[in-house]
């Protein structure tokens, strides 16, 4: 596949690197659709917005429809499942509660919620249930837990490892981090995330719950065999993978992380720390929802980071003297699925370099990460190292 992006880039290549500093938008789009074009066929896509941000210059392109069935295109408008790429901004605004005093990421989780006390699980912090370092909580929760009994659920996990050794990617881990902290914090989840960070970003596109006067900008997800789809309520959805936005307001939402100035200080330094680097684990150091590797970014590394194997099994963590920044971790990556849409993003901001990937349908995590990386070289060879 690697190879094949390599020969469709070929072609666009002397027209992106062409002209001025800031690329015309005709050889920016050219560049694009020479990627996503044949992607969007090979694994039967039916619509997908990309956002890049190079040069200071913004360029969002829009491909295929949003709905099969009513025909309408996707557009400006369009909103779509983000999945876990939803967790970076739970881990924006944990970062900023901290920071504002309402929370501490050092907490245990027991001296949040007491029926956790005396558990093994109780004795996580914070921080540890955000960066699922908590002892090999599952992917999901398993059936039949809910509102009413999820305490039990965390007070009978028995960890298969010690609490803060190893990474297991969970949404219950980060689900349950969310839930603690708004509770700590005294508001819903949901309040706090429009309040804290929607509103002051400006993202007047980008939702936990579509309201009824946009559900005629939400697109309809497919999955893997083309049933359509779109996600459904769950436990701690809303802090592990709930949000709706589209492509330009992702973008958005990264540009005040690459660029905070004008933002108040507790936004600044939520933004911030959720870029910061906690733990070490093979080429990738865990933030805050961000997922940190070094610069230029190395395609290997990030398709290593998006491998079923170390997802889906626990990895020992190496934790640094310090919180790791700069060019140890100058890359930024991030997946993001629900059963019926497929998201990436994918920046570097010391570049200022930014490509967001939205989809509504399931596509595989390698094509995504190739697509983007191929992409990125093309426009701005410092991006990458040469492989």
């Amino acid at each position: 596949m690697r190879r094949a992006i390599q020969r469709r880039m070929a072609c666009a290549v002397l027209a992106t690197l062409m002209g001025t500093p800031a690329m015309a938008d005709e050889a920016m789009r050219a560049t694009v659709d020479a990627v996503v074009e044949p992607l969007m066929a090979e694994h039967g896509v039916p619509g997908l917005s990309v956002a890049v941000l190079h040069d200071g210059e913004r360029h969002v392109f829009h491909y295929g429809v949003a709905s099969r069935e009513t025909g309408v295109t996707v557009g400006d408008e369009t909103l779509f499942e983000i999945g876990s790429l939803s967790k970076p901004f739970t881990g924006t605004l944990l970062a900023r509660l901290e920071a504002e005093g309402a929370v501490d990421l050092s907490s245990e989780a027991q001296n949040m919620l007491p029926a956790l006390a005396e558990s093994p699980i109780g004795g996580a912090s914070l921080l540890e249930l955000l960066t699922y370092a908590a002892g090999g909580l599952p992917l999901q929760f398993p059936d039949g837990v809910n509102e009413t009994n999820f305490a039990e659920f965390y007070r009978d996990f028995e960890p298969i490892d010690e609490i803060g050794v190893s990474r297991l990617y969970s949404n219950p881990s980060i689900g349950l981090a969310g839930h603690l902290a708004a509770a700590g914090a005294g508001d819903s989840f949901s309040s706090l995330m429009a309040d804290r960070i929607f509103e002051p970003l400006g993202l007047t596109d980008t939702f936990l719950a579509v309201p009824e006067d946009r559900l005629d900008d939400y697109a309809q997800g497919y999955t893997r065999d083309n049933s359509a789809v779109r996600v459904n309520p769950g436990l701690f959805d809303e802090e592990a993978y709930g949000i709706k936005t589209t492509a330009s307001d992702f973008l958005r939402f990264v540009e005040a992380s690459i660029d905070p100035v004008g933002l108040d200080a507790d936004l600044q330094a939520g933004l911030s720390k959720a870029r910061t680097g906690v733990y070490r684990v093979d080429a990738m150091h865990q933030g805050l929802g961000w997922e940190l590797y070094g610069a230029p970014a190395r395609l290997d590394d990030l398709l290593q980071g998006a491998d079923t194997a170390f997802v889906l099994e626990p990895n020992r963590v190496e934790r640094p003297a310090s919180s790791v920044t700069g060019d140890a971790v100058g890359t930024v990556s991030k997946t993001g699925s629900t059963g019926g849409f497929g998201a990436y993003a994918l920046f570097q901001p010391e570049l200022g370099t930014v490509i967001v990937l939205l989809a509504n349908r399931f596509w595989p995590n390698p094509a995504r990460i190739e697509a983007a990386h191929a992409i990125l070289a093309a426009i701005d060879p410092d991006f990458v190292m040469q492989q």
